[in-house]
């Protein structure tokens, strides 16, 4: 039987394959292309901008058009010099799981929607408990990354909060009920903080505990919660995410068990979690399986595309408290239901991207990727270390390294202006990228090392550009 011709089978058949063509392009060029061009607000805006057609265009030639006019603005972050933030790059397996998701259009919301995509979201649950060393009985469920995944966490710990205290948080609301008190590190991520201010919690209401070097000052939490009479919720840090330190997630269990009035354990994970996957660095993670709640990325050194999280909550009768809700038109359902664990209904499939991901590398490839990455971050550190006009901010334990450039006789308010200059140096340089911060008080240089394919090559390029900028700058 002869195949029919994609050209007159399908309307999708030309514009999936000028998309295919433009990423193959697009990937190929990712070794030697400027990984950031730095348009500015306004050269987007004229690239893109317009009033909205009234009529319509070709499929394939809207795409190419598209690339076209937005190229410059799009930066090479999934390749092996994009040192910035803590960003990921995207392996073949799971870049073609992604697009084959984005074709099949599965609604990953309710089993009945497609059991398939249920499925294979259980069955990538678990593998992530596996990969972790977490417990079995934990309940799960994907997310477009940590920030939901903090969500999800900090909403079930919500939940038992208002337990403690005499009403459901999800069906009363906090509206003339008791506080429920938040405690965490000075280092908490934005993105937690955020998710407190969304959860009604109070962004301003978080009680933050001194971390002087990246890790929890621990006596200083014990003191805080002894002042505490109540149910608390404790946030916890496995990789902070300027310096890479963790908190002793062992001893935060222990405060949790003693605090008389109860208390609730939850971990931002991001990227940290991945230490557990490698025997050498799963130390860092130690009492990690104590939490209550557990928030990660997955498109982070899980390297699959974003946007893509998980989450875990060793409690799921209480996860359901927070996220299910029934009616006759969405009734029927022969399995699990993943809508009923996060806040969105409708959901893409992102479990096949993971599935396929981890299916390619297994728990091996996976373990090399993560050590091979923080090989990459102790050469660079140690690069800092030893090379006159850098200064290593913190010790790295894992991934990131935060460093700055000195001058003899700069005060300390030109030094920081120094190094802003020195990040809009690099990014304008192109040939890698790193991003700015402030440690105590001071702006830094940030790079993390978490993509699968970046090697000592590329990190030798980045001692390159950060010596000839450190050597240029005024």
């Amino acid at each position: 039987m002869t195949a029919p011709d994609e050209r007159t089978s399908s309307p999708c058949a030309e514009p999936l394959r000028r998309a295919h063509a433009l990423a193959r392009a697009f990937l190929a060029s990712l070794a030697e292309r400027p990984v950031s061009r730095v348009p500015s607000a306004e050269e987007m805006a004229a690239a893109l901008d317009e009033p909205l057609p009234d009529n319509g265009s070709d499929p394939a030639a809207v795409v190419d058009e598209w690339f076209r006019r937005a190229e410059a603005g799009i930066t090479a972050s999934p390749g092996p010099r994009f040192f910035g933030f803590v960003t990921g790059g995207v392996t073949p397996a799971a870049l073609a799981g992604d697009w084959l998701a984005s074709a099949i259009d599965q609604n990953a919301g309710l089993w009945a929607g497609s059991p398939a995509a249920a499925q294979t979201e259980l069955v990538v649950l678990r593998w992530l408990r596996e990969l972790f060393r977490l417990p079995s009985e934990w309940t799960g469920a994907l997310t477009s990354g940590a920030t939901m995944a903090n969500l999800i966490g900090l909403a079930a710990a919500r939940q038992w909060a208002g337990r403690q205290l005499g009403f459901d948080a999800a069906a009363d609301g906090l509206a003339g009920q008791p506080s429920i008190n938040v405690v965490a590190s000075s280092q908490i991520h934005l993105s937690a903080v955020k998710c407190l201010g969304t959860l009604g919690l109070g962004r301003r209401q978080v009680h933050l505990v001194s971390a002087p070097n990246g890790p929890v000052d621990l006596a200083a939490m014990a003191d805080l919660l002894r002042r505490i009479d109540g149910p608390a919720i404790i946030v916890g840090n496995a990789g902070e995410v300027n310096s890479g330190h963790f908190d002793d997630l062992a001893a935060l269990a222990d405060l949790r068990d003693a605090h008389p009035a109860g208390a609730w354990l939850h971990v931002d994970g991001a990227f940290g979690l991945f230490a557990s996957v490698s025997p050498r660095l799963a130390h860092l993670t130690q009492g990690i399986e104590r939490a209550d709640s557990l928030a990660a990325d997955a498109h982070k050194w899980l390297n699959v595309p974003y946007d893509s999280g998980f989450a875990f909550v060793r409690d799921g009768d209480l996860l359901r408290q927070v996220f299910a809700v029934g009616a006759a038109y969405v009734a029927g359902g022969a399995g699990w239901d993943p809508c009923m664990h996060v806040p969105e209904m409708s959901r893409r499939f992102r479990g096949l991207a993971a599935w396929c991901a981890l299916k390619a590398f297994g728990r091996a490839g996976y373990r090399a990727v993560v050590e091979r990455c923080v090989d990459h971050a102790a050469a660079f550190a140690r690069w800092v270390e030893a090379t006159p006009g850098l200064a290593l901010m913190n010790p790295a334990p894992l991934n990131i390294v935060c460093f700055r450039l000195i001058r003899d006789g700069l005060d300390p308010v030109a030094t920081d202006r120094l190094n802003r200059d020195a990040v809009d140096a690099i990014q304008r340089d192109g040939r890698a990228f790193v991003t700015g911060t402030i440690w105590h008080g001071r702006a830094a240089i940030r790079a993390a090392f978490d993509n699968w394919q970046t090697t000592s090559d590329d990190v030798a390029l980045l001692q390159a550009v950060v010596r000839e900028i450190a050597t240029t700058a005024a």
